[in-house]
């Protein structure tokens, strides 16, 4: 088996994977020498004391991927939903997140899961097979997704109005105790495999007591997977219901974050678009 672009001690590379450490047997990929086959993630899955499974109570099992086939049952996530079985590419970065934010959110993602087939049985039902605003959402909250928790309400409003020095520089002794970003998006993660200026996610806010960071990360994670659902049942309609994240903003994401002037750079800390006038 090939070991080309294989990184076992990725998890200590960023902070940004803090919500993977938590996977309880997730230690054993730094032993792996080789990229973790279906037998490894199937282990990973069997170690996960989260019950991972879909809405349609199938268990969660990774399986090679198959050629493009043009059957409903067959489609990626109508085959998730139907069998519990996730297409998974070997030797790939994306398809890796995508098991450890299975196991990690197990809620989240079979949440998602359900909107998408029933997305898609009404589209196969009506011949109109053109994808609605709402699984445009799930898709891209997916791939690129951060969950915002916070227990102060003065910084969420910084961050819905872009005003990111005043959240970041300003505020930025009280954002690290009352503010948190959680990496949920499997594209995201791959793409902090190498971070650059212009890194942005799709935001997801939760408000939290003043008490939720003192508690540990997995029950904090635990929380987080269940405040997801609520937010994709009854808030998420569109792309506009995400609010952009410049995340190499958040204090310890990047190692240029502690001069102020890296927070002059409006082409990444953009300013709120400007609406337009009736």
């Amino acid at each position: 088996m090939s070991v080309q672009g294989w990184k076992p001690d990725f998890l200590k590379a960023s902070p940004l994977f803090e919500p993977l450490r938590t996977i309880d047997v997730c230690s054993s990929l730094e032993e792996l020498s080789y990229w973790p086959n279906l037998k490894e993630l199937a282990h990973l899955i069997g170690g996960s004391s989260r019950q991972i499974v879909t809405r349609s109570g199938k268990s969660v099992r990774f399986v090679p991927q198959k050629k493009t086939v043009c059957e409903f049952e067959a489609q990626y996530e109508a085959r998730i939903y139907l069998t519990g079985e996730v297409q998974t590419r070997l030797n790939n970065w994306h398809d890796l997140f995508n098991a450890l934010v299975w196991i990690t959110f197990p809620n989240t993602k079979a949440e998602l899961n359900q909107l998408h087939y029933q997305a898609l049985t009404q589209e196969w039902q009506t011949g109109n097979k053109q994808r609605g605003p709402l699984r445009d959402a799930a898709t891209c909250f997916d791939e690129s997704g951060v969950v915002v928790v916070c227990s102060d309400n003065n910084l969420i409003e910084f961050l819905k109005n872009f005003e990111w020095k005043a959240l970041f520089w300003t505020q930025r002794a009280i954002l690290v105790e009352r503010m948190k970003f959680f990496i949920f998006g499997h594209g995201l993660y791959e793409k902090a495999l190498n971070p650059y200026v212009g890194m942005t996610g799709k935001g997801i806010v939760l408000s939290v007591a003043g008490d939720f960071f003192s508690q540990s990360l997995s029950v904090q994670l635990d929380a987080i997977d269940i405040m997801l659902v609520d937010f994709m049942r009854h808030h998420l309609t569109t792309t506009a219901d995400l609010t952009p994240v410049p995340v190499l903003g958040y204090p310890g994401w990047s190692s240029n974050n502690t001069d102020e002037a890296y927070y002059d750079n409006r082409h990444y800390f953009r300013p709120r678009p400007s609406t337009p006038s009736s």
